[in-house]
Formats: C-alpha cells, sequence, structure tokens
C-alpha cells in the first residue's frame, strides 16, 4: 500500500487541484474538496471508484491492483479525472434518482396489473436495478469526457492515459450493462482531446 501511495503521490498532487477548480466552475453549492486515497486491501482487484462520505466529500479510491497494472502517470492520471468528472456531473445522485424513478414506475405497473403484494416488493427490487443502469453507460460516456479534459488541463495525455482501456476486460455493448464498450469509450476520448 505505501509504495502504490507513492506511485500516486505525483500525479495526486497535479490533478486534485485541477479537478477541484474544475468542480467549482462547473457546479454550484457542491464540495469540491476531493479526498484520494488507496485502498487498504491489498487483494482487491484492479479498480477506482468515486464515492462521498456522510458529511458529503467526494472520495476518490484507487486500489493497489490498479496502481500496478497502470503503464504510466497518464493513465493514473485518465482514470482519475475520470472518478472526479463522476463527482462533478453528480452521477451518485443521478443514478440513485434513475433506481427510484425504476422502482415507482415498476410498483405502479405491478400494481395496475394486480400483482400480489409479497411480489411487489421483488418487482421494485427489479425495477430499481433497471432505472439505475438505464443511463450508467451515459454517465460513463460523460466521465470520460470531462476526464479527458481535466487530465489534459494537468497537463497529462488523455490520449495515452486512455491506453488503460485496451488492457482491460471488455464489457462489450450488453444490455443493462454497467459500463459502454472500450472501442466506444477510447473513440469519445480521442475524439474530446481532438477539440482541446
Amino acid at each position: 500500500v505505501a509504495q502504490a501511495t507513492a506511485r500516486l503521490a505525483p500525479v495526486k498532487a497535479r490533478m486534485e487541484a485541477v479537478a477541484e477548480r474544475e468542480c467549482r466552475a462547473r457546479t454550484r453549492r457542491m464540495n469540491c474538496d476531493f479526498y484520494i486515497t488507496v485502498d487498504k486491501d491489498p487483494s482487491s482487484p484492479p479498480n477506482a471508484y468515486q464515492t462521498q462520505s456522510k458529511s458529503g466529500r467526494p472520495t476518490i479510491t484507487f486500489t493497489t491492483a490498479l496502481i500496478a497494472d497502470a503503464k504510466n502517470a497518464d493513465e493514473l492520471a485518465f482514470v482519475m479525472g475520470h472518478e472526479a468528472a463522476h463527482h462533478i456531473q453528480g452521477h451518485i445522485n443521478r443514478s440513485q434518482n434513475d433506481a427510484v424513478s425504476g422502482a415507482v414506475l415498476v410498483g405502479v405497473l405491478a400494481v395496475a396489473i394486480g400483482i400480489e403484494a409479497d411480489d411487489l416488493e421483488q418487482a421494485m427490487e427489479v425495477g430499481a436495478v433497471v432505472g439505475a443502469r438505464a443511463y450508467s453507460k451515459d454517465y460513463e460516456l460523460e466521465a470520460d469526457r470531462l476526464g479527458t479534459i481535466i487530465t489534459h488541463l494537468a497537463g497529462y495525455d488523455p490520449l495515452t492515459g486512455v491506453q488503460y482501456f485496451s488492457r482491460i476486460p471488455d464489457p462489450g455493448n450488453r444490455f443493462l450493462g454497467t459500463h459502454p464498450p472500450n472501442r466506444q469509450r477510447i473513440a469519445l476520448v480521442e475524439k474530446t482531446a481532438r477539440g482541446l
């Protein structure tokens, strides 16, 4: 963990300030004080994710496996920019609202067709999953676009950074999948970077 933290530190130092500046410029009354950390569990698979603390502070967590897999600082920066973009664009709250909308819609439909009360909760849980995933691919692409800009503004090369996607498993274009195909994400980053 100490070695991973040390490798991430210079990227964090440059990216954090830019992400916070972009957050303040693009949002109103949002907590833009990013906390960037390394997962303490060395057995966690390669991943990075954005969450919020109970106080609303945006947190970006990298696993040691992802840090080890990254070939260069540009890849780490791109992943960090992508995760910061999720917060700036309010994806956690939007996803939660999508889940609630899906649960309510399926609940209303279930009642309308006369579903038994015992099955209503299960139907609403399915609706919540469908609702949460309905826009998740769009959110990933939105985060890729803004993450490209943040990465560039911090002085890293997003075109080098996005090559991380060429080495990770491709989720394909599955119905209700959470992430779009890697080739689609790479093409979007390339298009966005050409405009910078």
